[in-house]
């Protein structure tokens, strides 16, 4: 069982950056990582995931602006976000993957990200 403990969030105004954390209990490197949010009201999102070999993917709403990365060595992943927008502000949750095309085997816990205009 993977456990997965996410940290980071904030609350920021718009234009602002924030880094979130997913700490692995065991080692992710066999996983592809990814980060999802989920804003009131809405559904599911997977904004970013890094694969096993490290490629990332980025969701076009969030391109540009966020990067996934991970530390196989410490079993974390973080999502930089930079120039953060209100339609930004959700529950960010980081999951860990058999493959990139497979759903989530395990799942955080979330945390949240709130931006003001």
């Amino acid at each position: 069982q993977e456990q997965l403990a996410e940290s980071g969030g904030d609350s920021v105004q718009a234009g602002g950056s924030l880094r979130l954390s997913c700490k692995a209990s065991r080692s992710f490197s066999s996983y592809c990582m990814a980060w999802s949010r989920q804003a009131p009201g809405k559904g599911l999102e997977t904004v970013a995931r890094i694969s096993r070999n490290g490629a990332p993917w980025y969701a076009p709403s969030v391109e540009g602006r966020f990067t996934i990365s991970k530390d196989n060595a410490e079993n974390i992943l973080y999502l930089q976000m930079n120039s953060l927008a209100p339609e930004d502000s959700a529950m960010y949750y980081c999951a860990a993957h058999n493959t990139c095309e497979d759903h989530a085997r395990f799942w955080g816990q979330g945390t949240r990200v709130t931006v003001s205009s």
